[in-house]
């Protein structure tokens, strides 16, 4: 939001280790994508594609002011995910049924952003439609794609990534280090390095790396397979095995074997310099298709003669092998097989006729945390677990595809999706729970109690959505008098036992809460608020009970909008930034912003309540709407009246350049050191402008237009337009001419202060 925020890369992993070679590479893939909106980079796997296009995206970043996305598609198995995948990539909260891609259109419409599609060949198809239509219906939107196949769109483009050069025998010569100018060797080097400190490669030694990066044709990944082998070989020993299976390989040819037989050839090696075990549990883990921990691990490959310290031997030993990858994140380590090699370890799982049997373990893994997660959801765990559903959420995925394609397991399908319901309801992915829900019924599953309890939850939140955003906006249906009269149903009372904490009291507490929000709800729409503010504060007694925080924050907002509805404005705000101080709301964006939409709609009524802050409430409120893809609560009128429409802009805008953690300290009215002076107060010659803004303010002063500005700066011209906004609002000025006039005047003070 705002700031240096709109200007962002996400989703790409932290680079662990340094990026070589390439610069030539990376400056054409930058000149293909500005001069066309599709590019596909191609090459065989091991190549580097992704590592170009995620290294090019951190280069371009700044020409997308809506951000540069990376979504990646390896762990994807069904192809009616891709759109799913691209929106939660994007941050889009998707809580209805409608088709994604619908969805996924209407929010990239007006915005500038690169999509990063990484490893579509196994979903072509669905990769091509998505591509094709979000180009279609915008203007502002690239496309980068990764594949071992180009998509066959008109106007794609493509670039096949080439292997990195290794010297020709006759290019190592005496005295000449042919490391620092063959980006093979240098990759070599480095990752060598890694296992044996201070391992270079000079005069001694360069003649057989470049021999080795030769006979391994410069894929990158096959130099990181066997620099790994320095250590126990080196590197004399590391050519002469090498030799040796290239000779049997190609039958004594001198003619190099293709790229994929030599890739191949790389991942043979280092299967065979596995123990039997590694070889074991590396054939198990290929069925992960995301990361895993170490838990995850040892309930897929613990059992058949291995118990769980044998898991953990041999996972260490596949990462010293560089056969997994280690992650760490949040404090938890984590691992994942990179693409080639889980499809590697398939193929000897498959040899060994244990597929169905391992995924079927892996499936049941997944199935059993569910239901731990949902006994455990209604208290104090809810922050843990929607982190460990986000980490597992690719695993969650082939675990429902295994049961909704293999005959038998529709009903297990069902179930696992089914108890999940909380995530898919409060992570605002509701369309994704009921893909997997229609597909197990369509598969011959039938309904349970599980799925009975899923389909409620979710209708009972949309309920309570849809209702709560039509009495904020006046947009209620009125009911006659008569329907007034109507007897509203009256929950029996808590029971005693319910407000003791304890898991096998949890999910009927929560069933509990959420049916009393609903009435609730129900009763401010019928203009009954009086009734429902007793339900409320009994829902909200309950959750404190038990720690929770995601239906509190529902009872909160129920309990503002019924003061609200009251007149009783004061009392909603209260309420308002009671939810706000849940870290639960914060985290979740579409949970914030219904809050603030509620506090800002009760300052907005209260009599003396600040229309220059209602404007920065709703500026800040309707950001955050715009990013996740949601529709705000109409500007709240009495706010501009009474500001008048100028400065009520301005609020607003300030309101929109706030970050997520100031917006909230300003509501809270905790912002005193964070959040940016009211225009009124600030100092101009306080500002601090960035380096571009600098450039920009220079051409304003000059005359420029905004598409002047965009053709000297070699950016688009929204882009331009987002930077004279940006300084418009630093400096608390209305026009360009002000800043011409303050920019001339600290021109003459020389440029520290920018």
């Amino acid at each position: 939001m705002g700031g240096s925020e709109a200007r962002r890369t996400s989703g790409f992993p932290t680079e662990l280790t340094s990026f070589v070679g390439r610069r030539d590479e990376a400056a054409e893939v930058r000149r293909l994508l500005a001069a066309g909106r599709l590019l596909t980079l191609t090459g065989p796997g091991g190549v580097g594609k992704t590592r170009l296009a995620g290294h090019v995206a951190r280069q371009v970043a700044r020409v997308f002011p809506d951000g540069v996305w990376l979504v990646p598609l390896a762990a994807l198995q069904d192809e009616a995910f891709v759109p799913h995948a691209v929106i939660e990539a994007l941050g889009v909260r998707n809580e209805s049924v409608r088709p994604p891609l619908d969805v996924l259109v209407e929010y990239l419409r007006e915005r500038q952003v690169l999509i990063v599609l990484d490893n579509c060949e196994h979903l072509l198809r669905s990769c091509a439609v998505l591509a094709a239509t979000v180009l279609a219906a915008t203007e502002g939107v690239r496309v980068l794609t990764t594949s071992r196949h180009r998509l066959g769109l008109a106007g794609e483009r493509l670039f096949e990534v080439p292997p990195l050069s290794a010297p020709a025998p006759e290019e190592v010569t005496t005295g000449a280090v042919a490391a620092e100018r063959f980006p093979a060797l240098r990759l070599f080097a480095d990752r060598a390095a890694a296992v044996v400190p201070g391992f270079t490669v000079g005069e001694g030694n360069q003649a057989a790396v470049a021999r080795l990066c030769r006979r391994l044709d410069g894929l990158p990944l096959a130099i990181e397979l066997a620099a790994v082998r320095v250590r126990s070989l080196g590197v004399d020993g590391l050519v002469e095995r090498l030799d040796d299976r290239y000779r049997l390989l190609t039958g004594g040819s001198p003619a190099s074997a293709p790229r994929h037989r030599t890739l191949r050839s790389a991942v043979d090696w280092s299967h065979e310099l596995c123990t039997a075990q590694e070889q074991l549990v590396w054939a198990w883990l290929s069925v992960f298709v995301g990361s895993f921990d170490l838990a995850a691990a040892e309930a897929v490959c613990a059992g058949e003669g291995i118990d769980a310290a044998d898991v953990l031997d041999a996972v260490a030993g596949l990462v010293d092998k560089s056969v997994l990858v280690r992650e760490e994140s949040c404090g938890q380590v984590r691992y994942r097989l990179l693409v080639t090699l889980r499809d590697y370890g398939r193929e000897k799982l498959a040899e060994l006729g244990e597929v169905t049997a391992t995924r079927r373990r892996h499936r049941d893994h997944f199935a059993r945390l569910a239901a731990e997660y949902e006994r455990s959801w209604f208290g104090p765990d809810q922050a843990e677990i929607t982190d460990r559903l986000q980490a597992d959420r690719h695993s969650i995925g082939s675990a429902l595809d295994f049961c909704l394609t293999t005959p038998g397991e529709a009903r297990h399908g069902l179930r696992l999706a089914s108890s999940l319901w909380f995530h898919w309801v409060a992570d605002g992915i509701w369309g994704q729970g009921r893909h997997w829900m229609d597909r197990a019924l369509g598969a011959g599953a039938r309904p349970d109690d599980t799925l009975t309890r899923a389909m409620w939850a979710g209708a009972i939140m949309s309920l309570v959505h849809t209702r709560s955003a039509a009495v904020l906006a006046g947009t209620a249906a009125p009911r006659a008098a008569a329907d007034d009269e109507l007897p509203v149903p009256t929950p029996p009372p808590v029971p005693a036992g319910l407000l003791t904490p304890g898991k096998s009291r949890a999910t009927l507490a929560s069933f509990v809460v959420l049916t009393r929000i609903e009435l609730a709800c129900t009763l401010v729409s019928r203009g009954r608020p009086e009734q429902a503010v007793p339900l409320c504060r009994e829902a909200i007694a309950l959750c404190e009970a038990h720690g929770e925080q995601w239906a509190r924050g529902w009872a909160l907002r129920t309990l503002a909008l019924a003061h609200w509805a009251l007149g009783e404005y004061d009392s909603a705000a209260e309420q308002a930034r009671a939810c706000l101080r849940l870290p639960y709301t914060v985290k979740q964006h579409q949970s914030l912003a219904r809050t603030l939409d509620l506090l800002a709609a009760a300052e907005a009524s209260a009599l003396a309540g600040s229309a220059e802050r209602v404007g920065v409430l709703r500026g800040a409120v309707d950001r955050i709407w715009r990013d996740i893809g949601g529709d705000p609560v109409e500007p709240c009128r009495p706010g501009r009246e009474a500001l008048g429409d100028p400065a009520y802009g301005r609020a607003y805008r300030r309101g929109g350049g706030l970050a997520v953690d100031e917006a909230v300290a300003y509501a809270l009215g905790e912002a005193a050191r964070q959040v940016p002076r009211q225009e009124s107060e600030v100092t101009p010659d306080d500002v601090v402008l960035t380096p571009r803004e600098t450039q920009v303010a220079e051409l304003i002063t000059q005359g420029r237009t905004n598409k002047q500005i965009a053709d000297a700066l070699v950016i688009a011209q929204r882009t331009a337009e987002g930077h004279v906004e940006r300084i418009l609002v630093k400096l608390g000025f209305s026009n360009r001419s002000q800043v011409a006039a303050w920019f001339s005047a600290r021109r003459g003070d020389g440029p520290a202060e920018c």
